[in-house]
């Protein structure tokens, strides 16, 4: 098996890592400034229990939510692209296929951080349109190789 394909998912998953930590990072605080400005020593709850991140919408700062959509999105599209480079890798991944795979991975990574810091749509969706060219290039590249 040919391995070089796999290295740029390697790499996508550590960076899905790293945002989830940086996630964590920058809500901890915010929560607890919540607290501390509701003069609460309790947890940051919507009315009910087993509240999830999504319920923190509108109560901490929009940039630190961006983080969290961001790490959404990361366990959402890269999914295909884990199956295909696993395909790819079974049956022998090109040059081409190679770099793509690399390109998808650091306009993910791009997108991760414009989408972390700045948040502008126009950038950001271009940004995943590209990445999402390169995933469509290697999915077809899979399946004409495995026909």
């Amino acid at each position: 098996m040919n391995t070089a394909i796999l290295a740029p998912a390697a790499a996508l998953i550590l960076w899905s890592i790293i945002m989830l930590f940086w996630m964590a990072f920058t809500r901890f605080p915010a929560m607890k400034a919540m607290r501390e400005a509701r003069g609460s020593t309790g947890a940051v709850s919507t009315s009910k229990p087993g509240g999830r991140g999504q319920d923190l919408e509108g109560l901490v700062p929009d940039n630190v939510n961006w983080k969290s959509h961001n790490y959404t999105h990361l366990m959402e599209q890269p999914t295909l692209f884990y199956a295909v480079v696993v395909i790819l890798a079974m049956v022998g991944p090109t040059q081409d296929m190679v770099i793509a795979a690399w390109l998808y991975t650091a306009l993910r990574i791009a997108h991760s951080l414009w989408q972390a810091l700045v948040n502008t749509i126009p950038v950001r969706f271009m940004l995943f349109l590209l990445s999402t060219f390169a995933l469509t290039y290697l999915a077809i590249r899979a399946l004409m190789a495995t026909l």
